[in-house]
């Protein structure tokens, strides 16, 4: 402790980012700031809230590392928490982006729901972010109802149902005049925009008509996507004689929590919000900031984006931003930290259960190993009667799912289950020694002694030293206990946060795996003797298959007869493949 005071003396009064440390070496905070020697010393002396508390409880050591500016220290924030995945960093946990409505840049107009993944960019006109993705959906599916889009993703050969409803022009087969297509966009750009005049009174036109021919069930049908627009406008606050886009960003913090409200506004029209809430660790303003930062990087940049003003300091550097007293933004200001109130209320006592369920956790793995357990892995198989035999993995990350690290295995077909799990632990461990990936701090397999035994064997065989435990089932094919390596059963309750924990952990790669096979099996089931002939592609398979209708009606041409369809060679194989499996 002493080490770390004299270390903590000298820190330079300077913008940077400094590194948390626990007693392993391992980086567990990142955070930035304007004074170094101020921000890093001030976890060190006074209270804090719970959180916090034990984040210090745990650090061991700091390094830090001196930017130029205030942009610069949270760009390498950002940057090194995506590098060590901090366990207190809890801002950037969720890899989430948001659902945009996306006017795709092709002849026809054509709209579909998309998420912006970090850089990825989308040609066409994208709107958004919306608050959920039944909310964009939902707009999607009021567009397609009201102008003639076009609906399939990949233009089909034929006419379909939606031409014959009257919904599509045709755009698959038909030539659709290209000035036709041009005014449907603009007219769908003025809907997503706010303007909804014309197709209103043209839905009241077409209502009106379809009463004068006594038509009510088409009048009913008008009359109903009259007010499925009117409904779309009253949830916009739109301002009038303003038609500016711009985001608002607030947050309100209270015992410890913290709540980020965003609204997005587009040509006057409140579109779409985005919150957070979570345990507050490190002062509000750089929390909110990096929050902020993190939403830009996975969502458009704003062209405007107002901010309270203690907020403004690292921001301003990165967006062109501003901050307002008065006035309609200053409302809507106002607003987003009403909703972050709001947000705090109903969503506390979730959080909280959820930060015991954790704790409880942490302290159970660490009473039974010794140690902190961060990340566990857990492995399963599947197959029929040896056939398409699939091996899962499941990830969890401080007790929590991280399905961007889960991985599927297709495995040698065996009905030996031993020898597919340690093909499958083989080839998981093998690819972490040489890619130098993340290592476990636990390794559960679905089993006692037996599956303990393949897994030591695999880990031992790649001088790797990872915790190894196996779950044992009773003779209902329940769990009932845990073993560990030394085949020690180890004392979980059967009503305990553990057990269910481990149980739920059980299902999930158990789950994860039967949906893996279940696709191969079926793959397998809808299998053809034609992929199977050297020569014959996909697309002439199609055209087989279409021209006549099936393998046995394949089996009845002759071999000259294939012959004026596909050439010598291919014929000849396809034609002694159909006599062999007849």
């Amino acid at each position: 402790m002493n080490q770390l005071k004299e270390k903590l003396s000298t820190l330079p009064k300077k913008p940077g980012v400094y590194l948390h440390k626990d007693s392993e070496g391992k980086v567990i905070y990142v955070g930035k700031a304007i004074n170094l020697f101020n921000r890093v010393n001030s976890y060190f002396r006074g209270a804090h809230d719970y959180k916090t508390t034990k984040l210090v409880s745990n650090i061991a050591d700091f390094d830090y590392i001196v930017t130029k500016s205030e942009k610069e220290a949270l760009i390498l924030e950002y940057n090194l928490i995506k590098e060590y995945d901090p366990k207190y960093n809890i801002v950037f946990k969720d890899d989430k982006s948001y659902p945009y409505i996306l006017l795709k840049d092709c002849p026809e107009p054509y709209v579909s729901v998309v998420r912006l993944k970090k850089k990825s960019r989308y040609k066409g006109k994208l709107y958004g972010p919306f608050p959920d993705v039944g909310a964009a959906r939902n707009m999607v599916e009021l567009i397609n109802k009201l102008y003639p889009t076009r609906k399939c993703e990949t233009l089909k050969k034929d006419l379909c149902l939606y031409y014959h409803l009257g919904q599509c022009p045709g755009y698959c087969k038909l030539e659709v005049d290209e000035d036709y297509s041009r005014k449907i966009k603009d007219d769908i750009i003025g809907f997503l925009d706010g303007d909804s005049r014309e197709i209103v009174n043209s839905l009241k036109e077409k209502m009106n008509e379809a009463v004068e021919k006594l038509d009510y069930e088409n009048a009913a049908y008008y009359r109903d996507l009259i007010e499925d627009v009117k409904q779309t406008n009253l949830k916009q606050d739109v301002q009038k004689n303003n038609r500016e886009s711009f985001d608002v960003f607030n947050y309100y913090v209270e015992d410890g929590y913290i709540a980020i409200t965003g609204l997005f506004v587009k040509n006057g029209r409140l579109l779409s919000s985005d919150k957070f809430i979570d345990y507050l660790v490190s002062d509000p303003e750089n929390f909110v900031s990096s929050y902020i930062y993190r939403f830009y990087e996975i969502n458009e940049k704003p062209k405007k984006l107002y901010l309270p003003k203690e907020l403004m300091g690292y921001l301003s550097e990165v967006y062109d931003c501003a901050t307002v007293a008065r006035g309609y933004k200053y409302q809507l200001l106002k607003q987003a930290q009403t909703n972050c109130i709001e947000s705090l209320k109903q969503n506390k006592k979730i959080i909280t259960r959820k930060e015991d369920y954790d704790q409880q956790l942490d302290e159970e793995f660490k009473r039974i190993f010794n140690k902190e357990i961060r990340t566990i892995e857990l492995f399963d198989n599947s197959h029929t009667g040896g056939a398409n035999t699939v091996g899962a993995m499941v990830v969890y990350k401080d007790f929590h799912p991280s399905k961007k690290d889960y991985r599927l295995f297709k495995l040698e077909d065996s009905a030996d289950d031993l020898a597919s799990m340690k093909e499958m632990l083989y080839r998981r461990y093998f690819r972490v020694l040489k890619d130098n990936l993340e290592r476990p701090d636990l390794l559960i397999v679905d089993g006692a002694r037996i599956q303990i035994d393949c897994a030591k064997e695999i880990i031992s065989s790649l001088n790797m030293d990872i915790t190894i435990v196996g779950l044992g089932k009773d003779d209902h094919h329940n769990t009932s206990y845990m073993m560990n390596s030394d085949y020690e059963i180890i004392d979980v309750k059967k009503d305990s946060n553990l057990f269910f924990f481990l149980t739920n952990m059980q299902d999930e790669v158990h789950r994860f795996a039967i949906t893996y096979h279940k696709k191969l099996r079926q793959k397998a089931m809808y299998k053809s003797v034609l992929d199977d002939i050297e020569g014959l592609g996909p697309k002439t398979r199609m055209k087989l298959l279409r021209k006549y209708k099936s393998i046995s009606n394949l089996r009845t041409l002759s071999l000259e007869e294939l012959q004026t369809v596909l050439n010598a060679k291919v014929a000849e194989r396809l034609y002694n493949k159909l006599r062999e499996d007849a």
